[in-house]
């Protein structure tokens, strides 16, 4: 644990300089290197989960967890058993294929819920145009960070969780950012869920290879139909005693 506080005016260690320099004898590759102090580590890693948590949507979805997610609605095991799965071992990518309301979203929001809960790691859940959005709005002067600091914030986030690939609006630029996202933790092998409800013909043929490289990406049909409607009907059904 970090032996000051981010809020301290003055780290005790570097006197407030942010780095500290290497006691190397001279002569020494290291002499006169400067490194981060502990202070500047964590002023780092406190405005990424910041600018994570300003981009991320998840916070629609604080109620879409694996404890609210009803398995026994026709069509929707196979998809839980999986991301239930991947959460508890977040390798590689997980793919949710499927209809409106087949409860594609829900499950990968409870993946993100989980560990950032569980696994300790930082999670960015993005509805596909909303990403594109937000690349957009950082070429705007007002901003407080770069284009370039935000895409890497995107592309290297411990766990990417893409909603609703292939409604996009698919400008050339659009296109190339988006596939240089997914290529990226696609060669990076990145914890990646991404949900679409196109079938992979309608996708970007590049971004298509890569969701059908079974070495990296498990692959879900939902075949349920509207989850939100049918585990109405079943609680209707089996209302709760």
């Amino acid at each position: 644990m970090p032996r000051y506080s981010v809020d301290e005016p003055s780290c005790p260690i570097c006197k407030g300089a942010g780095y500290l320099r290497v006691d190397a004898p001279v002569g020494s590759p290291n002499f006169g290197r400067l490194i981060p102090c502990e202070c500047k580590v964590a002023e780092r890693e406190e405005r990424r989960n910041r600018e994570i948590a300003e981009l991320s949507s998840l916070g629609a979805f604080e109620g879409q967890t694996f404890e609210t997610f009803d398995p026994t609605v026709p069509g929707v095991r196979e998809a839980y058993e999986a991301a239930r799965e991947f959460a508890e071992n977040p390798d590689g990518w997980l793919f949710l294929l499927g209809g409106y309301g087949c409860g594609k979203t829900h499950l990968a929001a409870a993946v993100a819920h989980y560990v950032i809960a569980h696994q300790r790691m930082r999670a960015l859940f993005l509805v596909v145009p909303d990403l594109l959005d937000h690349l957009r709005a950082a070429f705007a002067p007002d901003q407080g960070t770069t284009y370039d600091a935000r895409f890497q914030a995107i592309r290297t986030v411990d766990l990417l969780v893409l909603d609703d690939l292939g409604t996009e609006h698919t400008t050339p630029w659009a296109s190339e950012k988006l596939f240089q996202i997914i290529n990226f933790r696609y060669n990076e092998r990145r914890p990646t869920i991404i949900s679409s409800n196109r079938n992979l013909d309608d996708l970007d043929p590049r971004i298509a290879s890569r969701l059908s490289d079974p070495s990296i990406c498990r692959a879900v049909l939902i075949p349920a139909g509207d989850y939100r409607v049918r585990r109405a009907a079943t609680l209707r059904r089996f209302p709760a005693r």
